[in-house]
């Protein structure tokens, strides 16, 4: 099943219907926006939407109605924006768009006794909208929810949830971003933020939601809140006698090669040619030994190993398992904002991600622990993390690997590296005809060939250095392509061109899921690239939109996983190796990338797996794959998608781990080792040694290779030299037994079984085991 950008016939679902006399919140809404926005194009006030006939109002479905509200409230200057929802204060429901007022009052007209309700909540993957009472919000710097009410609009639905008696209700922070700026308390509101921010008391943001949760962080910080201002409590005179003495130096590293973080940014290709580094907290100063033998000028500076260096500015800057080890809030958060004041293009952010099991003999301090080394160390969920760069430097960082994320100066150039990770690997169509025009200037040609492998279309003015070498034998763009065209296949070229879209929508989709950018903050080749191939911008969004919501359709996804051509299927999952991932369909791939935008994916993770039927990724670690006809698992990691929680087990002191069959199930085709996989997957099954079933234990599997007196050498099957006569002419009858019903079945097909297949040289291995 593949997504096509032109028809959508992917996210088609059922009209909205009347229910006998009755009509749904969502379906006036419907009506009520249509009318709306003819109304507007036609006054000529607009061209947000193209005016359609009211009796089109049956064709409106689900996803494109939350889309075009999805997008307003991502537009809006007013209200607070997460992933999965937006929240605005009442009083400014006024300022929004008038799609937005439009549907709000199709939930209000519905409900009664919500006059008195503070914040509407907007939820952006489905049609709910809910009302957050807080009686206190003008008065109370934190106030507790007291009730909510949440109606389903396209099915009238309606939920309470009281809060009144809970002992640990949910609490508001930033409550300026609710509201307009001529709000009253705009100001109190916007100034409290930012001192709680400079005392790190928003970074932590697992722990803060709730009432208890956010009194005891403030006890914990020596403060407290009165009247929308931070005061430090007074301390005790024999408070310190109660703080552990924690040595941070040693929590320094050793290092016998280059840290990931580092080897990750010249992997990326994201140091140029004289780019310099500076590693803020060096420790003994491996990276700063390892980056000079590649070339390149750097320093680094370290507290207590080298505190006399000077602290210089640098087109790379690295603070690599720093801030986890730093127990004091404030010195946390000056060292991130010490280390980006020095950052001249990126900055590579790295912390300790995902420990469940911590060592013994260590002690809770504040958000971590204190180790028996008297180091501290605080372990961060990898969510919180990027929630806690983000906030400090008000950027939108990139998860690179886990723990490890990358901030960039210049936000374009951020998105050009975030939308490089989602683009497909793609060859330049080969040569099928003899034109001599072509092959006369063929030389000349190849750079315009390789760009449009590369993007799709063909370039712009200024994108392509041999610009003017081409425009000088041809005039333009257009007429060397019609030369190009005249010796390759336009389908083939047409084929990139639909990748590179779906790359594009992937990319658009996945960046939607926050604040995503307007058009002029793109780097201009990614501009360039959705104006050749979706002509405008809004176009290119609302088919990403619609992509996105299409996610919550468990239906669709099921349908993706048990349509796809690739990967090992059983029943609600689908599982494929990394190198697959690109030639899945889209959605496939934006729903990972659901998981690796803001966790990122397990290190040298092997398989990914889909779950069909309830929102969650697996990823999944085999070290030797390639090598191994059957590896064990390493790792796993499992995230949900609903709240990006994060499980993680280690099977490597595991006597009896899981491990893998059919190996070529996972991979495509073109993997090169898949015919060696496919072949011994056939000689396993014909000798009925593997079911239907691609997981076993490594024991099990073992005992199993022993029973039928086989053993299995570089992807080959052989018969055991040692086995018993009797039990082997049984086995081999058996096998020929089988064999022989395969080619009844499908004649042509046969496959050498161990006897025959690999009888001679089975006295080269004899006495080995398998």
């Amino acid at each position: 099943m593949n997504y096509d950008p032109s028809t959508n016939n992917i996210l088609e679902i059922n009209s909205l219907e009347n229910n006998e006399e009755m009509l749904t919140p969502l379906r006036v809404f419907a009506q009520e926006v249509l009318l709306y926005e003819n109304k507007v194009v036609g006054e000529q006030k607009s061209v947000n939407a193209v005016p359609s006939p009211p009796e089109e109002i049956n064709n409106f479905c689900v996803d494109n109605l939350l889309a075009k509200v999805a997008r307003c409230c991502r537009e809006s200057k007013v209200g607070k924006k997460l992933p999965t929802a937006f929240y605005v204060h009442v009083s400014a429901l006024q300022t929004l768009n008038p799609v937005l007022g439009i549907y709000e009052s199709c939930a209000r007209r519905t409900l009664e006794n919500i006059d008195e309700a503070t914040l509407v909540k907007i939820s952006l993957h489905q049609p709910k909208i809910s009302y957050l009472f807080y009686p206190d919000f003008d008065t109370d710097a934190h106030p507790a929810l007291q009730t909510s009410i949440q109606i389903n609009l396209a099915t009238g639905e309606v939920k309470y949830f009281d809060y009144s008696n809970s002992e640990n209700p949910p609490v508001l922070h930033r409550k300026e971003t609710f509201v307009a700026a001529d709000y009253p308390h705009y100001e109190k509101f916007w100034r409290l933020t930012r001192c709680e921010e400079k005392w790190g008391l928003l970074d932590n943001t697992s722990v803060i939601g709730t009432r208890e949760g956010w009194l005891k962080y403030l006890g914990y910080c020596g403060v407290e809140i009165q009247d929308h201002t931070v005061v430090e409590r007074v301390k005790q005179e024999n408070s310190e006698l109660s703080i552990p003495k924690i040595e941070r130096h040693k929590a320094a590293m050793v290092r016998n090669s280059l840290s990931k973080p580092l080897r990750l940014v010249l992997e990326a290709d994201l140091a140029r040619d004289g780019a310099t580094f500076f590693d803020y907290g060096c420790g003994y100063g491996g990276d700063i030994k390892y980056i000079a033998q590649e070339g390149y000028a750097i320093s680094g500076w370290d507290p207590y190993y080298q505190p006399d260096t000077p602290r210089i500015c640098a087109d790379i800057v690295n603070i690599g398992y720093v801030i986890n080890v730093i127990e004091s809030l404030a010195e946390r958060r000056e060292a991130l904002l010490n280390a980006w004041e020095l950052t001249k293009n990126l900055l590579v952010v790295a912390a300790q991600v995902l420990i469940d099991d911590r060592q013994q003999g260590q002690i809770v301090y504040g958000d971590g622990v204190i180790t028996s080394r008297n180091t501290f160390q605080k372990y961060y969920e990898q969510e919180e993390l990027k929630v806690y760069i983000d906030q400090v430097l008000s950027v939108d960082a990139i998860p690179v690997a886990l723990g490890i994320y990358f901030v960039f100066r210049d936000a374009a150039e951020g998105e050009g590296f975030r939308a490089s990770r989602f683009r497909s690997h793609l060859s330049t169509p080969r040569v099928r005809s003899q034109v001599k025009r072509f092959e006369d200037y063929a030389e000349m040609l190849a750079p315009l060939m390789a760009f449009v492998s590369d993007r799709g279309r063909l370039p712009v003015k200024g994108e392509l250095a041999e610009e003017s070498a081409i425009k000088g034998e041809f005039h333009s763009f257009n007429r060397a392509w019609r030369v190009i065209l005249q010796a390759t296949d336009a389908d083939d070229w047409e084929k990139i061109a639909d990748k590179r879209r779906q790359d594009l929508l992937v990319y658009l989709a996945l960046i939607g899921l926050g604040a995503r950018p307007s058009m002029r903050r793109l780097p201009a080749q990614i501009r360039n690239d959705i104006k050749g191939l979706f002509d405008n911008y809004q176009k290119a969004c609302t088919l990403a939109d619609l992509m996105l919501y299409s996610l919550g359709k468990a239906d669709i996804v099921a349908d993706c996983c048990e349509d796809s051509a690739i990967g090992y299927k059983q029943p609600g999952t689908l599982s494929v190796h990394v190198s697959a991932l690109e030639e899945l369909d889209p959605l496939l791939r934006l729903y990972e990338g659901c998981a690796n935008r803001t966790i990122g994916r397990l290190d040298g993770a092997t398989i990914i797996k889909f779950y069909a039927r309830k929102p969650q990724i697996s990823y999944l670690f085999y070290p030797d794959f390639d090598t191994n006809p059957h590896p064990a698992l390493h790792t796993s990691m499992h995230i949900d998608l609903r709240d990006l929680s994060v499980s993680y087990q280690d099977y490597s002191d595991v006597d009896n781990p899981p491990i893998l069959l059919r190996k070529e199930a996972f991979v495509t085709a073109s993997y090169p080792h898949y015919d060696k996989f496919a072949k011994l997957t056939r000689q396993e099954e014909k000798l009925g040694i593997i079911d239907r079933g691609a997981v076993k234990k490594h024991r099990q599997w073992v005992k199993c290779l022993e029973e039928n007196c086989v053993k299995i050498k570089d992807h080959k099957l052989f018969w055991r030299s040692n086995a018993d006569p009797d039990k082997l002419k049984i086995l081999q009858k058996t096998a020929s037994e089988r064999q022989q019903k395969k080619i009844d079945l499908e004649p042509g097909k046969s496959e050498p079984t161990p006897e025959n297949a690999e009888g001679t040289e089975d006295g080269k291995i004899s006495g080995e085991q398998s």
